[in-house]
């Protein structure tokens, strides 16, 4: 009747793999957009506007300059939903054995709350090192035009906090 038993392993991958695909495809799916939006809120002079936005890429980078950023995108975003579907499952489950099964029907909503706010937390410790590198790919004209060339890039320049200095603003968030 079920694909898989509750609380298993493979429940857990297919969660993971169903915030893969949500997060990872859909996150990337919107990359021309997100690169006007930040380089709209870089650069308001040049980029006025979201359609201003587009023309300028275009104009400057051709149709494919609309796309920077996307391996990143795919890859954090990947990683994000892999931790937010799937320890959002475990953390329910913990928290739910934590507090018995009455409690965990009563205070239920609360539990979901902690077992969400739990899972993003190290959701977005996964997504921060991509984030930071797109982020680079997308705003600053000439640091790196690929993942390949952002990671090592910035690892030398500011060590593994250049990765993680996003992180505090996306748990804000």
């Amino acid at each position: 009747e079920y694909s898989c038993e509750y609380g298993s392993l493979k429940f857990y991958a297919l969660c993971g793999v169903g915030g893969v695909l949500s997060c990872g495809l859909t996150h990337t799916a919107v990359v021309p957009l997100d690169l006007v939006k930040c380089r709209m809120q870089v650069d308001p002079q040049k980029y006025k506007s979201i359609f201003n936005g587009f023309s300028v890429t275009v104009n400057e980078d051709g149709v494919r300059g609309l796309a920077k950023g996307w391996a990143p995108t795919f890859i954090g975003y990947s990683m994000q939903g892999l931790c937010k579907f799937g320890f959002y499952e475990v953390f329910k489950i913990l928290y739910g054995n934590m507090l018995g099964e009455e409690n965990a029907y009563l205070w239920r909503t609360s539990l979901y709350l902690a077992a969400s706010a739990s899972a993003e937390f190290f959701a977005d410790i996964a997504l921060a090192p991509m984030e930071a590198a797109k982020v680079r790919i997308q705003t600053q004209p000439g640091y790196a035009n690929t993942l390949r060339q952002a990671l090592p890039k910035m690892f030398a320049e500011e060590g593994i906090w250049a990765f993680y200095k996003g992180v505090a603003p996306l748990w804000m968030r």
